[in-house]
């Protein structure tokens, strides 16, 4: 009998930790093939790479991000052989479970739950004596009847295989996402979220757990994220994996986690800002909101002020990138309700600011009680809100907006200090300068069309120049330092129009040969010649004192003008400064 586990995941750089814990746990009495696609692939080299596998069984761990492509790829298959059996696993299938077996008539089994024993039972009653009630937590067909088994009891955790140790695995580890658990479950209750659903929180062994990163660090993995739903939810059980992973870290490697930031403690805080080498860790940290009344109303306790001194105390260690999301769609939570959670957040600056839509995820009990808040939603996955009591669609399409620009112009960094001058000295607040760009972005048609960086600075500065704004020509110094900046390499065709001419630049450049100290000490050492000079620099024009700017943060008016220096050997660059009287 020839086994399958297959997924289609969202890049091809993720990589699925539910078929390798099916594989682990099914050996070694069946051999259980991985096969992963990713949603991109087309349809019909999905089901050819299947097909082509001659198998009995194919089982599909599915989610809200791949369900619609998964049954386009059943429905092929039962196309092809009808004989091959289909099983449907994973969290977006557990729950409406009879709806799913109506409407797909090509599932003939759904895993309901935790899925490693149920797998194997039913590979084992496949394989056998066909008594598919002898199969806890399975869903089947029967006589042309749906039947469900009652669920299974959950599984000890610590007498699970590891997932981790399959030769084919080995040469991806370097180049994909490495997801690892150490527990499952959530102490939670928020009504959004289907962690809410199990009660309680189990963990792995964690001898077993550190045996499995350091296997996976020595073959070359590179990025090790926890999917634990609340990673410090046990403090000494943090703190011991923290020390561990900065004790026996490999070079290269990066380790995430989702944690709550209201529960850290601050001597957790400070043990890691001293111990921990910059960046090897980064937390992802699920704001969503700083409304209280919507708190309340989705079950989630949150204390905003200990998590912001959390976010702060992290961030002023300067170890750890932060990651923080938003769900905008959550229970009375307006357009400018959220307004202000966006402005809350972003004020503590995180490295990333993630703004998400609430989706109505089956079995959730905000999907259960959608209508008390007159919630529209999506038909099919991911099931994203559509409009509620307090939000209208054209609300939502607003802040989409927000998102757009949020995306590319803060959690890419291409350009931090323009963007944060922007927000603190030009637009009321930060949501207000992101909400107006983002709608000017829609207008142009720019959602529309793709864009290289060059394009991100043009496209800025046009929409300043639209809003007739003060001091424009100071703004547009600190886009020409921020994109400068960011360069390895010295640009063929700036975002802009040179400042000097070439006689005049020339002549600059003459005067800085012969007087190399104008430009100070540091350029001074680097000795250029007349060659490196023209190939490896580049002159621009100021109308600010960007010494001063760069030493205080305040920008003052003043012609001056900067010089960059392109080091071909180090590709990183050198920027120098002084007035224009050369």
């Amino acid at each position: 009998m020839k086994v399958i586990a297959s997924t289609l995941n969202a890049k091809y750089i993720h990589t699925n930790i539910a078929i390798r814990y099916l594989k682990a746990y099914a050996e070694p009495d069946f051999n259980v093939e991985m096969a992963e696609y990713t949603i991109k692939d087309p349809v019909m080299n999905i089901v050819t790479d299947l097909i082509s596998k001659k198998p009995s069984v194919i089982g599909f761990s599915c989610y809200i991000w791949n369900i619609e492509e998964t049954i386009k790829v059943i429905k092929m298959i039962k196309k092809i052989d009808p004989s091959i059996h289909i099983v449907a696993g994973g969290p977006e299938v557990t729950y409406d479970v009879a709806e799913w077996m109506e409407n797909v008539k090509e599932f003939d089994y759904i895993v309901i739950g935790e899925g490693e024993e149920t797998f194997k039972q039913l590979l084992t009653e496949l394989d056998g004596g066909l008594n598919m009630e002898n199969v806890h937590g399975l869903a089947f067909r029967k006589n042309g009847q749906v039947l469900m088994n009652p669920q299974r009891n959950k599984l000890d955790l610590r007498e699970l295989p590891s997932p981790f140790r399959f030769e084919e695995d080995i040469p991806h580890l370097s180049k994909r996402v490495t997801y690892i658990e150490t527990s499952r479950g959530c102490p939670f209750s928020c009504q959004f979220c289907l962690s809410s659903i199990e009660v309680g929180v189990r963990y792995f062994d964690r001898e077993k757990i550190k045996e499995d990163i350091r296997y996976l660090m020595k073959n070359g993995a590179k990025t090790i994220k926890f999917v634990d739903r609340t990673f410090n939810i046990s403090r000494s059980y943090a703190l011991e994996m923290f020390q561990f992973l900065i004790d026996e870290h490999l070079p290269g490697t990066v380790f995430q986690f989702e944690i709550t930031a209201d529960i850290m403690r601050p001597e957790v805080i400070e043990f890691l800002n001293k111990e921990a080498p910059p960046g090897l860790f980064r937390f992802e940290i699920g704001v969503q909101s700083t409304n209280d009344y919507t708190n309340e109303l989705v079950m989630r306790k949150q204390n905003f002020d200990k998590l912001c001194r959390t976010v702060t105390m992290v961030k002023d260690g300067g170890k750890i990138d932060q990651h923080l999301d938003l769900i905008a769609g959550l229970p009375e939570e307006d357009y400018h309700s959220f307004k202000k959670t966006f402005n809350d957040v972003f004020a503590m600056r995180p490295e990333e600011l993630q703004l998400g839509f609430l989706k109505m995820l089956r079995g959730t009990g905000l999907r259960l009680r959608a209508e008390e808040h007159q919630y529209i939603y999506m038909d099919h996955s991911p099931y994203e809100i559509l409009g509620n009591n307090v939000l209208s669609f054209d609300d939502i399409i607003r802040i989409k907006q927000v998102e757009d620009v949020l995306e590319k112009y803060w959690n890419d960094h291409r350009m931090d200090a323009t963007i944060e001058y922007l927000v603190t000295k030009v637009f009321p607040t930060p949501f207000d300068f992101f909400q107006e760009f983002g709608s000017y972005w829609e207008l142009k048609g720019w959602s529309r069309i793709g864009h290289q960086l060059e394009d991100l600075f043009r496209r800025l500065f046009e929409f300043l120049q639209s809003k007739d704004i003060a001091d424009i020509d100071m703004i547009e110094g600190l886009m020409k330092y921020d994109y400068i900046s960011k360069q390895k390499y010295k640009p063929r065709k700036p975002w802009w129009q040179a400042s000097f001419e070439r006689a005049e630049r020339s002549k600059i450049y003459q005067h800085l040969l012969e007087h190399p100290a104008q430009l100070g000490e540091d350029f001074s050492n680097l000795k250029l010649n007349e060659k490196e000079i023209y190939k490896h620099t580049l002159l621009e024009r100021l109308s600010f004192d960007l010494e001063k700017y760069l030493v205080e943060g305040k920008l003052e008016r003043k012609e001056t003008a900067f010089l960059a220096y392109f080091d071909p050997s180090s590709e990183k660059v050198s920027i120098f400064s002084r007035s224009l009287k050369l």
